[in-house]
């Protein structure tokens, strides 16, 4: 292993200044500065991290609380993971991943243990027990999810209720009059997933305020009981014309089911699902969707953490929530209904009930 010894006789200088040129404690003259810097490059050195946080109180770590859970799609979540990762590395920092099950405990032993210098929290439910504990920490946190109390972290977010709203107006500027929403399981709510039913009571009223049937459904999160599922939605609803998708692993079944339908969107039904065009690339999937940004909302929270964590004035600043916009990107999936092509615009949509949150 490179020590800082070998550092200063490949540099010609003393130990300790090859130390101060390295951390920058000291001035230390450029070119012996940069005389250091070659050959710690050419040694391959590389900093103990231990040593390092008890010289400086820092770790140039982040802390990333993440889980996999069993009724969400594993695919969706890792690109959250990775918007976090990639900004950190960018910035500087490593990413320390803790996944354990106890979120609670995981959070208070990486922050009593001083592991990281600052904390992102993924999987936020409405009731997050890990937030009490992340505001009392001494490092700053950031979280991707909007929990029910925002308070005391930073919070970066898609707004979903107006996604919603953009995904039911859309359908009705093309005279839809019947859609069924496939929302995460279950499951998702019941522990605090409130991005699902933001999203999906955003639907519910506005299909209403719009004179739109709906037909609300939870679905799967995995094959092939998604598809099964999405057969059975289409069976019991066949005069429905749009499908909205707040559900990847739906959106990742469906091209297999409309296929084994004998269907084509938007011909026979038009599609919008909710997720990032990184996912529709690797799942070649062909509909319109919602940007879900996973990528950015973890660049924000780790540029505002490491903010918080270099800048002593940013520490006491307010903390920020911010809602990234829904941007709706088509690609050709929507389109009149096959009734409202035949029928004309002057004529009156058959009646149909409104849905709700089952």
């Amino acid at each position: 292993m490179v020590t800082i010894g070998d550092i200063a006789r490949a540099a010609g200088v003393s130990r300790s200044t090859a130390s101060y040129a390295l951390s920058g404690k000291r001035s230390i003259s450029a070119q012996v500065r940069q005389r250091v810097a070659d050959a710690a490059r050419e040694l391959g050195y590389t900093p103990n991290a231990g040593a390092r946080a008890l010289a400086t109180a820092e770790t140039r770590v982040v802390g990333l609380l993440a889980q996999f859970h069993a009724d969400e799609f594993a695919p969706a979540m890792l690109q959250y993971m990775l918007g976090v990762s990639d900004t950190a590395r960018e910035l500087g920092y490593d990413t320390l991943l803790v996944t354990e099950a106890d979120g609670a405990r995981a959070l208070r032993r990486i922050t009593d243990s001083r592991m990281v210098d600052g904390v992102v929290l993924l999987n936020v439910a409405q009731d997050d027990a890990r937030l009490p504990l992340l505001r009392a920490a001494p490092q700053p946190g950031a979280l991707v999810g909007l929990p029910g109390d925002p308070s005391g972290v930073d919070v970066f977010d898609l707004d979903f209720a107006a996604a919603g709203r953009a995904m039911v107006d859309h359908m009705h500027r093309l005279r839809h009059r019947e859609l069924i929403l496939v929302s995460q399981p279950e499951h998702v709510v019941e522990r605090g997933g409130a991005y699902v039913w933001r999203l999906q009571d955003a639907v519910v009223q506005q299909a209403a305020a719009r004179g739109i049937g709906l037909h609300a459904a939870f679905g799967p999160s995995r094959q092939p009981d998604v598809g099964r599922d999405l057969h059975a939605l289409l069976d019991a609803h066949p005069a429905a014309t749009g499908l909205l998708l707040n559900n990847e692993a739906a959106a990742a079944a469906l091209p297999s089911v409309l296929h084994a339908r004998g269907l084509r969107a938007p011909r026979d039904l038009s599609v919008i699902g909710r997720y990032s065009d990184e996912f529709a690339r690797t799942f070649s999937l062909p509909f319109s969707s919602v940007e879900s940004a996973p990528d950015l909302l973890g660049e924000m929270a780790v540029r505002h953490l490491v903010r918080r964590i270099t800048d002593p004035l940013a520490r006491d600043e307010p903390h920020v929530l911010r809602l990234v916009p829904p941007e709706l990107v088509d690609r050709g999936s929507t389109g009149a209904p096959p009734t409202a092509r035949t029928a004309g615009p002057g004529t009156p949509p058959d009646p149909h009930g409104q849905g709700g949150r089952p």
